[in-house]
């Protein structure tokens, strides 16, 4: 029967989801090869995952730097000559990192690729950390970092994670700008040396890949040097507070930051949770969105996500409010976690947020790089690409019921730690600690 005229289609929701498995292998040096060959397009993908995130630093700053300055001159290539390259091919070059990982992305055309992977080996194996470039880098970084800590929401940001895990654990600490003043190219290679390993490395290559190209990535991937395999490095316990006031003179709006710790991906309440916050502030229609933006007029925008770290998880809401606004609005929020703790979310709003956190998933694996990225994490958290569907099978099948329980047992209001960086217009602390 043909559709009418502004009749509405119907919503289609996937079922199971056939998403491309990976073929792996290990290579001679113990690094894992894992193998995406998952579209037509001329294409190819390849990255190096090293466990070099800022929680195995010795030195501050040193992660970062040595991540974003391996590209900048190698031992056949100066910075400009390898960046002329990459470009003379369309080549795609980027880093990434975080906490746990550094993840070093290769992307080309497929009838580039192999004089891409000539420029990569050398980016991975040869670089030098030219004093130059060092110097450059580090003012630049330096200079950005320093604009970026004049921020309310920054600040904010820094001071949550320093909240919920502590000053001194490698999740929570934060380092002046000035310490890139001390960055030493010996500290790089030291750093470089100690985690671009072997034993810290697996790769993940995706597109268009016949035999001739797969072998050449396990060739380069097979010449990453043996070295220390350090283990998690010192993670002491987190050590949370209940709240934090910085007074940030001036200001028009306060950046909240509101938050718990909570526990990794492999939990079993972790994918409830991501129902609750959906529900919370987890898109535009959310309840916090509804309330503070729609309702109350205070914010332009608020949000609410689980966050997964390799040695832990929190969860955490993030908004700026109008001044004036701040006391009222926490008090807001704390009304929309106590409805979920109490009521019973209705079935239609639910189907919706199903619906929402199902076509997100099918958004980020639209295409071989986004599997990519999708088949990286899964490998990070210990598991297969078949987690997608157990995730979907959670969410589809979660109750009214189980939302209020989930959220009764972890949305408790004296559990939370509440970061304000603002100006109280009373001269007060917005009832928080300093």
């Amino acid at each position: 029967m043909a559709m009418r005229i502004n009749e509405r289609p119907p919503i289609t929701v996937p079922g199971k989801i056939d998403i491309c498995q990976p073929g792996s292998r290990v290579l001679a040096n113990g690094v894992a090869l894992h193998v995406l060959n998952c579209t037509d397009q001329d294409v190819a993908r390849v990255s190096f995952v090293f466990r070099a995130g800022t929680a195995f630093q010795r030195t501050p700053f040193s992660a970062s730097s040595a991540a974003n300055l391996m590209a900048e001159g190698t031992k056949s290539f100066t910075a400009q000559q390898v960046a002329e390259r990459l470009d003379f091919y369309g080549s795609f070059y980027e880093v990434s990192l975080d906490r746990d990982y550094a993840v070093i992305t290769f992307v080309s055309l497929l009838k580039f690729f192999m004089q891409t992977l000539e420029i990569a080996r050398e980016i991975l194996l040869l670089p030098i950390f030219d004093e130059n470039e060092i110097a450059i880098y580090c003012n630049k970084r330096k200079q950005r970092l320093a604009v970026e800590r004049s921020k309310a929401a920054f600040q904010a940001r820094e001071i949550f994670s320093q909240s919920i895990f502590g000053p001194e654990h490698p999740y929570g600490v934060s380092y002046p700008e000035s310490y890139y003043d001390d960055v030493t190219r010996e500290g790089l290679v030291e750093f470089y040396e100690r985690r671009y390993t072997a034993e810290n490395c697996f790769v993940v290559c995706s597109g268009k890949l016949d035999a001739t190209t797969i072998d050449a990535i396990a060739a380069l991937a097979g010449d990453i040097p043996h070295g220390e395999n350090s283990g998690p490095g010192n993670f002491p316990a987190p050590h949370s507070i209940r709240s934090k006031y910085k007074k940030y003179d001036g200001a028009v709006q306060s950046a909240i930051r509101i938050g718990k710790l909570l526990f990794t991906r492999n939990h079993p309440d972790f994918v409830p949770m991501q129902v609750v916050t959906t529900i919370l502030g987890g898109y535009f229609g959310s309840r916090l969105v509804h309330n503070l933006r729609e309702e109350h007029g205070y914010t332009y925008g608020v949000y609410s996500a689980m966050a997964n770290l390799e040695h832990a998880g929190y969860m955490a809401i993030a908004t700026e409010i109008a001044t004036e606004a701040t006391r009222d609005a926490l008090e807001q929020i704390f009304a929309e976690t106590e409805r979920l703790r109490n009521e019973l979310v209705d079935p239609q709003e639910l189907d919706m947020v199903r619906n929402i956190m199902t076509g997100e998933v099918m958004r980020v694996l639209d295409g071989p790089f986004g599997i990519a990225d999708v088949t990286i994490e899964n490998i990070q958290n210990g598991n297969g690409n078949d987690y997608l569907d157990r995730f979907l099978d959670t969410v589809r099948s979660i109750t009214p019921e189980q939302v209020r329980d989930t959220a009764a047992k972890y949305l408790d209001k004296d559990s939370f730690t509440i970061v304000v960086v603002g100006d109280d217009p009373s001269g007060g602390t917005f009832g928080l600690e300093k």
